[in-house]
């Protein structure tokens, strides 16, 4: 019988003592505790009644081990006084040898095994007393390890504890695959159990034994993954889109026999943005893998990235009906691209420091619209001070839509913040096209203060003139190491060549957050690819590594006309009438790009609308065809991504989507050689449909998934089990 039991089992017979007392007696009844006669007493008027005292201590009989408690009730009969003195072996109060006892009867047992009395005595009468027989029971030594697993990237720590039973000796020994303090290759733990991850990714084991008994162990398991995640559009500010922490996925397991769709995560608007993710995060106390998903309907979402149940962490939206604050009808625009709603377009930036998730909405508020710029806290989703400012600029200009004073004025419903979101230097950047190029839209360009959400500064690409949008189909502005800011412009009035302020169809360098243009590049065919609808900014810019051999700082992009331009970002060479011979160098293509290139080991990828994915080396700062794929990508094409260990085991994903409403392919291809398709969800339709398409996805690819966002939710791929 447990504890609880016995107690009851006292209380129970305690009342049935005292009820018996009081129907056989009351106040100047003389009975004895042991006598079972009632014999009736004459009790002198001038003298007061006695109440006669019966003491019961439980449980009488009990065994408890060291240094554990034990609560002890005393029942006392006395009806005026019921307070007792506790006692242990006749110490009042106990002591540390025999075990301590307080005044509400709760004893704690000391740490050597033992046979003790424990006792009640009452203050209103110290001859009646009732004793109990407690045994403490020495328990073998017990040793735990908290957390028993975990992951981490490299050079992170993580604090592990240890807990001892019983704790008469808590001093541990720390050790990393067996190894005191472990080493660089294992990773190093203080003897406070703090842990400090190598540099390369692999399992290890934490292990912590007991001094005072060394077969006493306990061990976790501990994984090392390269990446911390991926916080920002195509994985990072240079847009590279390559992931070289990938140590799960390589060419050998990523077939249709074991690579496939696994689940997918629900949402409640379609997925235009890049998911985002963060690892080890943690969430109500418990540290996840996380995936952060934006839509259209307003919402953002933080998903477990890998729990098949899809858990829920947070959601917060920025529609609220009742306030009349809701998402912006496509009709509204008299665009329907973006269909059948407009929310969030474009994919949110993550700082890992501050743990802040940044992410403009498009709000139609009571019959006005508005653009915001929101700050959310990763681990609630609660927005931070200053959340939700609404985006608002002016520069000079002659340009509509206008304020009547010299300035070009933004109109959020003339402007689709397409581009996804940058931060540089503690600096949050994005940029704005248009929708159907309709309307006196422009291409503005906006800066603010990632700390205090305060507006830094604006630009405008044709601020005397038309059009010119930054859009690069969702690819975002990319910065450099020195904070320079680079960004596409699409067709619109150019004139900066000849002393004017209009830029369109140029790529633009700007020096950091003043958002002043420091150097720019317009092809020579301006003009027409302004009269053919030929956005040169349907591309995004793709900055390449440090080159060793010729130009240092190189760029590449190309847009709807499909020349592919390599530019050196130290002099991109202005405008040249009549061809484009000052720049790096240009190769013509048929096919439109509508998406950000990528990059990997001196290789650069591009699936362009109607075209093979493509793969073009990277030699002497010259870009030559290498490979291409078998599968043709129609409309829109596809903006590819890398997966690889270090320079090891290199894959290129890219979605292809054939326009909206068809279903998307994902598609694998070997990075050395893209002939070689290693998988694609067609193969097994039935089980790999990723669901309905969205143009311009790109697939997020980390610690052994891939995430496809579609109409209506995520598709996460992986590993088969």
């Amino acid at each position: 019988m447990n504890n609880i039991c016995k107690i009851e089992s006292y209380l129970i017979l305690i009342i049935i003592l005292i009820s018996i007392t009081l129907l056989t007696g009351c106040p100047g009844d003389n009975q004895s505790n042991t006598s079972t006669t009632q014999q009736p007493a004459t009790i002198p008027v001038d003298q007061p009644a006695v109440s006669t005292v019966i003491i019961i201590v439980t449980p009488s009989i009990s065994s408890i081990s060291t240094n554990q408690t034990q609560q002890f009730i005393a029942a006392v009969s006395n009806n005026s006084n019921t307070a007792v003195l506790w006692n242990v072996d006749g110490i009042t109060g106990g002591n540390i040898t025999v075990g301590i006892i307080g005044s509400d009867g709760l004893y704690t047992a000391p740490g050597i095994a033992a046979t003790h009395v424990i006792s009640a005595t009452s203050v209103a009468d110290s001859t009646k007393s009732a004793s109990a027989t407690l045994t403490v029971l020495s328990d073998p030594l017990t040793i735990a390890i908290a957390p028993v697993a975990a992951s981490m990237a490299t050079t992170k720590t993580q604090q592990f504890t240890a807990t001892i039973y019983p704790n008469t000796n808590s001093s541990v020994i720390w050790k990393v695959d067996s190894i005191v303090g472990g080493n660089a290759t294992a990773g190093f733990i203080t003897t406070n159990g703090l842990y400090t991850s190598p540099t390369t990714a692999g399992a290890h084991v934490i292990s912590v034994t007991s001094v005072a008994d060394p077969t006493k162990i306990s061990n976790a398991d501990i994984s090392i993954i390269l990446s911390d995640g991926i916080f920002t559009y195509h994985n990072d500010n240079m847009r590279s889109g390559q992931n070289l922490a990938e140590i799960i996925l390589n060419p050998t397991n990523v077939k249709s026999a074991s690579f496939g769709k696994l689940f997918s995560l629900v949402v409640d608007g379609t997925v235009y943005a890049q998911p985002l993710y963060v690892s080890n995060l943690s969430v109500s106390g418990t540290v996840r893998n996380v995936l952060f998903i934006a839509t259209e309907h307003n919402s953002v979402y933080a998903y477990d990235a890998d729990i098949p149940a899809g858990i829920l962490l947070w959601k917060t939206s920025f529609n609220n009906s009742a306030n009349g604050v809701t998402s912006v009808p496509s009709i509204d625009t008299n665009c329907e691209d973006i269909n059948p709603e407009i929310g969030i377009t474009s994919t949110p930036v993550i700082d890992p420091v501050t743990r802040t998730l940044y992410v403009v909405s498009m709000t139609k508020e009571n019959g006005t619209y508005a653009h915001r710029l929101h700050a959310l806290d990763i681990t609630t989703g609660v927005e931070k001070p200053g959340s939700g400012i609404q985006i608002q600029a002016s520069v000079p200009g002659a340009a509509l839509p206008t304020d009547g004073k010299g300035k070009v004025v933004f109109t959020s419903l003339l402007e689709n913040q397409r581009t996804a979101l940058l931060m540089s230097n503690n600096v949050i950047y994005f940029s704005t096209g248009s929708f159907c190029d309709l309307g006196n839209h422009h291409g503005w360009m906006f800066a603010y203060d990632a700390k205090t959400l305060k507006f830094i500064s604006a630009f405008n690409s044709t601020p005397n003139g038309v059009e010119g949008g930054i859009w690069q189909s969702g690819g975002g502005p990319a910065a450099d190491a020195s904070g320079n800011i680079y960004v596409i412009t699409g067709d619109g009035t150019f004139d900066a060549s000849t002393g004017g302020s209009n830029y369109g169809s140029t790529f633009l360098k700007f020096s950091g957050a003043a958002l002043t243009v420091t150097d720019y590049f317009t092809p020579y065919n301006q003009a027409t690819l302004a009269a053919v609808n030929g956005d040169l900014g349907s591309g995004g810019a793709l900055l390449l590594p440090d080159q060793a051999v010729g130009l240092p700082h190189l760029l590449v992009s190309a847009g709807k006309q499909g020349t592919i331009y390599l530019l050196n970002r130290d002099n991109l060479g202005k405008y040249q009438a009549g061809s484009d011979s000052q720049i790096v160098q240009s190769l013509p293509g048929p096919y439109s790009l509508f998406g950000t290139l990528a990059y990997y080991k001196n290789t650069v990828y591009m699936a362009a609308a109607g075209d093979k994915l493509t793969a073009y080396n990277l030699n002497n700062g010259q870009l030559s065809l290498a490979s291409q794929s078998t599968a043709v990508y129609g409309w829109p094409g596809a903006t590819a991504v890398i997966s690889a260990y270090a320079n090891n085991y290199g894959i290129v994903w890219s979605v292809q989507s054939n326009g909206s409403g068809a279903a998307a392919i994902l598609r694998a291809h070997l990075a050395a050689d893209i002939s070689i398709e290693l998988y694609n969800s067609n193969e097994n339709f039935a089980r790999d449909n990723p669901g309905a398409a969205v143009k311009f996805s790109v697939p997020t690819v980390i610690n052994g998934k891939v995430y496809v966002g579609t109409q209506s939710h995520v598709s996460v791929f992986g590993l088969l089990h």
